[in-house]
């Protein structure tokens, strides 16, 4: 018998769950503890796997117990298996109910403040049971590609929405682009900037600033805008990733700071701030949905994609 007809006969899901729950815990009593069975039934059906196998899957350690790169491969598959199986089940919910369904998402922290809700808005509207869960992806986490990408590999989400990071070298990632992203110049709505129907950015340069730190992407862009003017980087600042950090200090009326264009079009009334009449020589960012490439998408994902695409086209794409 062959070894695929031997392993489909006699493999289990559970065998794959118990193999994931060694691998994570990195202890076959710990696992046990999780997978509420005995120690030495772990251990049985470890033994059990690596004999039909014919290989060693894990290895022992004083840090623990590790995955050999056979334990490796079978884990990678077992994850693949479990999401087809996830999707699946989540088309069998929709067919039964069209209107729920379910949408795992990771979106950077200015796509959450702005376009983020109103896609939310409009698809809450059309499918008022569908449930979405959001982990919130920091820039720096995005820019650096991998951590990032990993929440895909590992199907801890269904799509990325924000920055796509080129260049674009990643052969197992699919990039749909949605739109350009311009950067602008905010100011509370009440501050005396907002009232200004002409500014250079060197009229402003001594005023206090938030910026993101330097050493980030978004950070090097804020420092080529200012050098763009032939500028230095303003000596008053407070540097931060947060974006709450910078709507809290722009409602004191004294700060000032560069924000993705999406984020004032969509939340800028709400939030209270307001770009000022600044032309910032930094090219436009490419905003869009990275999923993983040879992976069917629920219907859930599939809807979030496609409400997407509508409620960004109005943004236009810039080339």
């Amino acid at each position: 018998m062959e070894l695929i007809d031997r392993v489909a006969h006699r493999l289990k899901l559970r065998d794959l769950r118990v193999l994931d729950a060694v691998a994570k815990s990195k202890s076959m009593r710990r696992a046990a503890n999780q997978l509420h069975v005995t120690q030495p039934a772990v251990s049985k059906m470890i033994s059990e796997l690596e004999h039909m196998l014919g290989v060693r899957l894990f290895d022992r350690s004083r840090q623990g117990i590790e995955p050999t790169p056979y334990g490796l491969a079978l884990l990678k598959s077992g994850v693949a298996i479990f999401d087809d199986l996830r999707q699946g089940l989540r088309e069998v919910e929709f067919l039964s109910d069209p209107a729920s369904g379910e949408v795992r998402i990771a979106a950077s922290e200015p796509m959450a403040a702005g376009v983020l809700p109103a896609i939310v808005g409009c698809l809450f509207k059309r499918y008022p049971r569908i449930s979405i869960y959001m982990a919130q992806t920091p820039i720096a986490v995005l820019e650096h590609r991998t951590p990032q990408y990993r929440d895909l590999r590992d199907r801890n989400v269904d799509l990325i929405l924000g920055p796509i990071v080129r260049p674009y070298i990643e052969d197992d990632l699919t990039m749909e682009h949605l739109f350009d992203e311009k950067s602008v110049v905010a100011a509370g709505v009440r501050s005396h900037w907002a009232r200004s129907r002409k500014l250079k950015l060197a009229d402003l340069i001594d005023e206090p600033w938030c910026m993101p730190p330097p050493d980030t992407l978004v950070g090097s862009r804020f420092i080529e805008a200012f050098r763009a003017s032939g500028l230095d980087v303003p000596r008053r600042k407070v540097v931060s990733g947060s974006i709450q950090l910078y709507l809290g200090l722009l409602a004191t009326e004294r700060f000032l700071t560069i924000v993705p264009d999406s984020l004032l079009r969509f939340s800028g009334e709400r939030f209270g701030i307001k770009a000022l009449p600044i032309n910032l020589s930094v090219p436009p960012r490419p905003i869009g949905l990275v999923t993983l490439k040879n992976r069917t998408m629920g219907p859930g994902a599939r809807l979030f994609a496609q409400t997407a695409r509508e409620v960004t086209k109005t943004l236009g794409k810039q080339r």
